[in-house]
């Protein structure tokens, strides 16, 4: 056993008051409901309607217990520490029966002095936790005046303590509040002082970077301690003199010829490990070296928004993040890397980290920084009023005290932003307090800039999203000149796609339209009878007060009535793929005055009808293949102008480098016989969109619109890297007017590339968001949802996520496409 720290993390007990001294058997890391259901006390909350019979449990005090050895060598330290990260949330730990610390913020970190405490041999360590609804509604009685709380959660006044607020609900979640402790509780040892963080400050030159590296230190008292930083090869050490309470030790290096970080897409993701030892504790961080930068000027059209990484303006193109999972219990090492793969995969190069939910364990940025995914960073703050009393902010100073030093050193964090959507939040409640809930909001905000500006001023400070920028609280939902968008006229507005490109956002960080899940994914909540998209358990499980029925409506304005259930699942998909296609191409022709779009959501926290792109348990909707070509690093984009009604062919790079693309419009009848052909090149700018053509009517002379289609084929060619082919499709009409034939399409499976197994597609006719699903057999194609024209078949990977044949795969295989939705 390591003498200087041990693990607390394995097998407990859990109790509460209202058994009596029942215990069931519990894992820490993790949360109540996970053992409740463990041991066969509650129904899975997923499945039918159950979630309504597990919320007696929320209103409990929770206890969990265990006993631990401690080796004589830890106790011949000079301090004992016990760590306590992401306990959740108003929790009192004791230690053979004394008191070791009381918390009551999960986003807050507590390391107490406990070697007194402890003695060789078994010990005993409890956590007491109370219930969150109840101590929300103390502190509501505390308060100078009603702070108002959004409707999406179900559980009242949750906004007036520091726990998940989706915990409570929202308009895609369960409502599970959860209790336990999510990070490994853990016992350190140490002589003089204990690392609680460490960063860098970097300094950059042309082809070099003067780095410094920070440990911050706690000491009890003054001391001296010998520090040894590693870093590029180098070791450097001090003999550090610490006074009592925090210190900061630095070292300098050098480094030549720097291998810079980039966002992916961009560039490589080299890290730099820096390793920083004591006597008794060794931390180990990897470091991007990089610039970034958030430039927020005035322009010809305004005030610009967009991210500037190592001198270039980059084009952030990515999703809004959710809690991956409503179990904490769940939110594992493997779920996180399978759910950012698939965004890398998506050729994403940002993820906002929405305010209701949490800072993200280390796994999770740690990812980011490895696969090139920078991140908008939210403060846990949503769509309600907060606090502003000093006991509440100084809680809040705690959280970000923490958190802020814990994340500063990663080199995919691009941005604090202070809360989602509070500042509006301040005019949709009592109008007659709006001016009280202005001062009351901006109590808060400025002291989360003055946090951001005294622990990492080198990064930017966003008030809210959305807003204008830094003293702009402009209307983010409909101003569309500065700072960033929420935009939802589309979704919650019920306008057409088209609303769409009345719209010119700088940067779009919130947008999106909702699908139901697969057929494989509803079967495992949904019982038989109840597969019809208007029951009671498909209606519970779409959290959205506007109901199922938005999905519906939109059908009938552009494609014909499914005939199945499995249908109307399919062209939900097909339906959201469209509108978000349609608003990231638009927008992204706009560069540079629009400079990201980042749709709602990437992912679900429980099977659900939601706005997300990839299903709760990693599936891909069709959303995600569809943004893995809108977000291609080359696209060739046509689109009908509604101001003149002229089609406009548009090329947009977000290269690094100059490139010439050409795109070969063609145009087809549904028979899929060519009727025209057009070739258009042209040489583009680094990160330049450039019309390329307008058509004329002329050009279209003769052509039934409900009797054609265009294929949009752009090849790229750049000296610096190959550039994947983009392919896309124009429709003349809406679906539901164009005469699109029935047609026979085949699949063949074979074994492909080691790990992948290789589908080829044909078909008589033209068809359209052909989509291919495995029920059964987790996995990943190399593109689906797409156009597939006779004569030209196409050759697909599937890289399966666990073990299978090209047997099972055949067996599993089905295919759908629009024309085989109806009759």
């Amino acid at each position: 056993m390591d003498s200087t720290m041990i693990d607390l993390s394995g097998e407990w007990r859990l109790g509460t008051p209202e058994w009596g001294g029942k215990t069931i058997p519990a894992t820490l890391p993790g949360d109540n409901y996970s053992a409740l259901l463990a041991a066969g006390m509650i129904p899975d909350p997923h499945f039918g309607r159950n979630e309504n019979l597990v919320q007696e449990f929320r209103r409990f005090e929770w206890t969990f217990t265990r006993e631990f050895e401690v080796p004589a060598g830890l106790l011949e330290r000079q301090y004992v520490y016990l760590n306590c990260e992401m306990v959740d949330t108003f929790a009192t730990i004791r230690i053979n029966g004394r008191r070791a610390v009381s918390m009551q913020n999960m986003f807050s970190c507590a390391h107490p002095e406990v070697k007194s405490l402890l003695h060789p041999g078994v010990n005993t360590i409890e956590i007491r936790i109370k219930s969150p609804e109840l101590e929300a509604k103390k502190a509501a009685a505390t308060m100078p005046f009603h702070i108002p709380m959004n409707g999406c959660c179900k559980v009242p006044n949750l906004n007036l303590i520091r726990k998940p607020h989706c915990h409570g609900g929202w308009d895609w979640g369960l409502t599970l509040l959860v209790s336990g402790v999510y990070m490994p509780l853990t016992l350190t040892g140490v002589d003089g002082g204990r690392i609680d963080a460490v960063w860098t400050e970097q300094k950059h030159e042309r082809d070099f970077v003067a780095v410094t590296a920070v440990a911050e230190i706690f000491a009890e008292k003054p001391c001296r301690l010998p520090v040894a930083f590693r870093f590029n090869g180098e070791e450097r050490s001090v003999n550090a003199p610490l006074k009592a309470g925090r210190n900061l030790v630095r070292m300098k290096f050098d480094v030549a010829g720097p291998r810079l970080w980039w966002p992916n897409g961009l560039g490589d993701q080299p890290l730099y490990p820096l390793t920083v030892s004591t006597a008794c504790q060794s931390v180990t961080r990897e470091i991007g070296l990089r610039t970034i930068e958030v430039v927020n000027e005035p322009d010809e059209f305004g005030v610009s928004m967009r991210f500037r990484v190592n001198g270039v303006d980059v084009f952030c193109k990515g999703a809004d993040w959710i809690p991956c999972d409503a179990f904490p219990s769940r939110q594992t090492d493997a779920v996180y890397e399978d759910l950012l793969e698939s965004a890398r995969l998506a050729n994403m190069n940002m993820l906002r980290v929405w305010g209701g939910g949490q800072y993200e364990k280390e796994i999770f940025y740690t990812l980011c920084d490895r696969k090139g995914l920078m991140i908008w960073q939210d403060m846990m703050f949503s769509c309600s009023l907060y606090p502003s009393t000093e006991e509440f902010i100084a809680n809040v100073m705690d959280e970000l005290d923490f958190q802020i030093r814990r994340l500063k050193h990663h080199a995919s964090l691009a941005i604090w932003c202070g809360d989602n959507e509070v500042i509006g939040a301040t005019r949709w409640y009592d109008q007659d307090k709006c001016q009280t809930y202005l001062v009351n909001y901006d109590r808060l905000n400025r002291e989360l800039k003055r946090k951001v500006a005294e622990l990492d001023p080198d990064r930017m400070f966003w008030p809210s999203s959305p807003c204008g920028g830094p003293n702009n609280f402009n209307d983010g939902w409909h101003d569309d000149s500065c700072g960033d968008m929420h935009y939802w006229e589309v979704w919650h507005g019920s306008k057409d796609f088209d609303a769409y490109y009345t719209v010119r956002p700088r940067f779009c960080s919130e947008f999106g339209y909702q699908s139901f899940p697969s057929l494989e994914t509803v079967e495992k909540f949904c019982p038989p009878d109840q597969r019809n998209v208007f029951s009671p358990v498909m209606d519970h499980h779409q959290k959205c007060v506007r109901g199922n029925a938005p999905i519906i409506g939109m059908f009938g304005r552009y494609f014909r009535m499914p005939e199945s259930f499995a249908d109307f699942l399919y062209l939900s998909q097909v339906q959201q793929a469209l509108a978000i296609k349609t608003g990231v191409e638009f927008w992204r022709t706009l560069k540079p005055r629009c400079m990201g779009t980042i749709y709602w959501q990437l992912n679900d926290n429980w099977p659900v009808a939601s706005w997300s792109s990839i299903e709760y348990g990693g599936k891909w909707k069709q959303l995600h293949y569809h943004a893995k070509r809108f977000y291609a690093p080359v696209i060739g984009v046509a689109y009908r102008d509604p101001e003149d009604g002229m089609i406009r062919l548009f090329v947009t790079s977000d290269l690094r480098w100059k490139c010439r693309a050409t795109v070969v419009a063609t145009v087809y009848d549904f028979e899929g016989k060519p009727l025209k052909r057009f070739e258009v090149s042209a040489s583009l700018k680094p990160g330049e969109s450039k019309c390329v053509r307008t058509f004329r009517p002329v050009d279209f002379e003769g052509f039934d619109p409900e009797e054609c289609f265009m294929e949009l084929v752009t090849t790229t060619v750049c000296a610096e890297e190959p550039v994947p082919v983009h392919e896309n499709s124009f429709f003349f009409a809406v679906f539901k007017r164009c005469a699109f034939r029935p047609a026979e399409v085949t699949c063949e499976v074979r074994e492909g590339e080691p790990g992948t197994f290789e589908v080829a597609l044909s078909t008589d006719k033209p068809v359209f968001f052909v989509t291919l699903d495995t029920p059964g057999i987790p996995g990943i194609f190399s593109d689906n949802s797409l156009t597939l024209l006779p004569g030209e078949p196409r050759r697909l990977a599937f890289r399966p996520k666990e073990k299978t044949s090209a047997a099972a795969l055949r067996n599993s295989l089905a295919v759908n496409f629009l024309r085989k939705t109806y009759n």
